[in-house]
């Protein structure tokens, strides 16, 4: 796909954003404004680009099911909660995309029908195909599982080109390159090598779907300011794809 000047590489993504990011831990803050806007800023540049865009936010700067297992919460209330999270931030990101011109949707995986849309796959496809960006909440609507296989998940359901995961590094490294300084950037992977390995950028679920459905999964960092438009026009050294070459 080429727009302008600019050749497209995946024409339809799902972005996977950390709930993490939004929050601000020197201040305490669960959402802070000023990263809100930074994200909505980031998305509306690419889909200025014809870029098709479907979103899947975390909830783990409100609530984490896993972190409430172990202080008391048993895990399907634990998770029950960190898909309410899922949905505040969607919500959070809906009011920012609006607020710069952008027009979004939240469907949630949860009925809350005085809050957000039900997922229907047809629904959410008109949607995409009409240039409105898809905020997917609820997780997958059920206990046990992450917002990466959330975020697979839906993925799959829309045909997405790509699953984009942004985070705070690079790419995938051999170990974590905040401890260790010889850690090395891998390029790409198998979807294979990647469940083989166990790596902790996404669950096992995640991977497995994806390499089911052949969507590649490119792991990028978020916070370079070029990173995701470069990605989204297939520009070579920028993050980590796993997929099926080698």
């Amino acid at each position: 796909m080429n727009n302008g000047n600019k050749e497209i590489k995946y024409s339809r993504i799902l972005l996977k954003l950390s709930g993490e990011v939004l929050g601000n831990r020197e201040t305490g803050e669960c959402i802070d404004p000023t990263k809100l806007d930074f994200m909505a800023e980031r998305v509306k540049k690419i889909q200025a680009l014809g870029v098709q865009i479907g979103i899947v936010l975390g909830g783990g700067n409100i609530f984490r099911g896993l972190t409430g297992a172990g202080k008391g919460v048993d895990r399907v209330t634990g998770d029950s909660m960190g898909m309410l999270a899922t949905v505040i931030n969607a919500l959070a990101m809906r009011n920012a995309l609006e607020a710069i011109g952008v027009k979004a949707r939240v469907m949630t995986a949860v009925e809350m029908p005085r809050i957000a849309e039900p997922f229907i796959q047809r629904k959410a496809m008109k949607y995409l195909e009409r240039g409105e960006i898809v905020i997917f909440a609820g997780g997958t609507g059920n206990p046990y599982f992450s917002t990466d296989s959330a975020a697979a998940l839906r993925a799959s359901e829309i045909g997405a080109a790509a699953l984009l995961k942004a985070t705070k590094v690079d790419g995938i490294y051999t170990a974590d390159p905040k401890k260790d300084p010889n850690a090395t950037k891998y390029s790409s992977l198998r979807y294979e090598t990647a469940l083989e390995k166990r790596l902790k950028v996404m669950d096992s679920a995640a991977f497995a779907l994806c390499m089911e459905n052949a969507i590649p999964i490119v792991v990028f960092d978020f916070f370079d300011g070029e990173a995701l438009e470069k990605v989204i026009c297939g520009e070579e050294g920028v993050g980590t794809i796993v997929g099926d070459d080698k």
